[in-house]
């Protein structure tokens, strides 16, 4: 198949377009610079260009880009950087491929489990309600702007996606140096569930959701069963045999982060209901697993 990728230099974007050439996949990677060989594309979102040459031909489009949550302190100008990128960077894809003569099957587009705000204890799936908050005023508009491919009959699926165990990048990236080092431990009081899932099975939920024609609309790209930041810190303990006893207090937090530290000392026990019913397999389903195959 022929599958186009925004966001592929990116942790989850660069993993997913080396398992589909492996594969044997004619992969498309869009670009915001100039294109540098035949397999990629130009695109610029901010002002709602795309490349209809790069899209000719696809089976596929899955759409990652985005600017980083958490690379820089929420300043105005870098929330409305976050939201933009990815609000009018989907608007724009999604009018594309709408404007197609023959349009790709489906369309992943990126999401995040940041969609339905802190939860608390309450467990949530797809069919839960957005929260309040930044994070899901972002998501939810992040999803409305895919509507022009929806209304053109492609099948289009929100990958949900949680806190992804890598050690390559994202939060991950962060704590295993931390950790390493002896001096990782809980954020807050640990309560606040953390529903990750390894850079693997993202991967392969991904292709999964190309593969399956039922799948449309949101699907929570997470392990089956979310920990709490508590029980993830003493995962990562005992696997780097490392002591994790230095706690980050919520006011440290705060003072270093900003708004963003909301997020952080709250979380969501989001559970993949549609991805189990749809008959996936995990290959990492338990937090160890998924630290272990990071380390590999």
């Amino acid at each position: 198949m022929r599958i186009a990728v925004t966001g592929s230099t990116g942790l989850i974007g660069s993993a997913l377009v080396r398992s589909l050439r492996a594969d044997g996949h004619e992969v498309v990677r869009f670009v915001r610079r100039e294109p540098a060989g035949a397999d990629e594309a130009r695109w610029d979102p901010q002002r709602g260009h795309v490349d209809p040459a790069g899209l000719a031909g696809c089976g596929a489009v899955v759409h990652l880009a985005g600017a980083g949550i958490g690379d820089h302190r929420w300043t105005a100008a870098y929330k409305r950087k976050i939201r933009d990128s990815r609000v009018l960077g989907t608007a724009a894809l999604a009018t594309a491929l709408a404007a197609l003569d023959e349009p790709p099957a489906v369309l992943v587009s990126g999401s995040a489990v940041g969609y339905y705000g802190d939860t608390g204890d309450r467990p949530v799936d797809e069919d839960s309600p957005a929260g309040q908050g930044f994070l899901p005023s972002v998501c939810v508009e992040w999803e409305a702007a895919a509507a022009p491919a929806q209304e053109a009959g492609i099948r289009t699926a929100f990958a949900r996606t949680g806190l992804v165990v890598a050690k390559e990048g994202g939060a991950w990236g962060r704590m295993f140096p931390l950790f390493r080092a002896g001096v990782g431990g809980r954020l807050g009081d640990g309560r606040q569930y953390w529903p990750y899932i390894s850079l693997h099975d993202e991967v392969a939920a991904l292709r999964h959701i190309i593969d399956t024609p039922a799948l449309s609309g949101p699907v929570n790209l997470t392990a089956p069963e979310p920990l709490t930041n508590r029980q993830v810190t003493a995962a990562m303990a005992r696997v780097l045999h490392r002591p994790a006893v230095l706690p980050v207090p919520a006011v440290a937090l705060r003072v270093v982060l900003g708004e963003f530290s909301q997020d952080v000392l709250g979380g969501q026990r989001a559970r993949p209901a549609r991805l189990l019913e749809s008959g996936f397999v995990f290959r990492d389903p338990g937090i160890e697993q998924a630290i272990r195959a990071a380390l590999r």
